[in-house]
């Protein structure tokens, strides 16, 4: 399994925050409690890190309308860079 970094920002004001905490919990996800959420900090984004097989795997745990702006970052530590080829690591 890979290691993957979720982000998935929304607008800044309040009724933004509270549709996205609303969505999460309707879509019955895990995401919404497992999530780490920054908008108390202004940053209005929340961020989870998932292992599954592939990036689409990752993406399919975000609902359907914040997909599009989810981010998706493959995380690898730096024992594991050494199995990587010099083209993958700088793709």
């Amino acid at each position: 399994m890979k290691k993957f970094l979720i982000e998935v920002p929304h607008d800044s004001d309040k009724h933004s925050c509270e549709h996205a905490i609303q969505v999460f919990r309707e879509s019955g996800s895990h995401y919404l409690t497992r999530a780490e959420w920054g908008c108390m900090d202004g940053e209005h984004k929340s961020w989870i890190i998932v292992e599954v097989d592939s990036k689409e795997e990752a993406r399919s745990i975000v609902p359907p309308l914040f997909r599009s702006v989810a981010k998706i970052i493959q995380l690898v530590t730096f024992a594991s860079i050494d199995s990587m080829t010099t083209e993958k690591f700088h793709a």
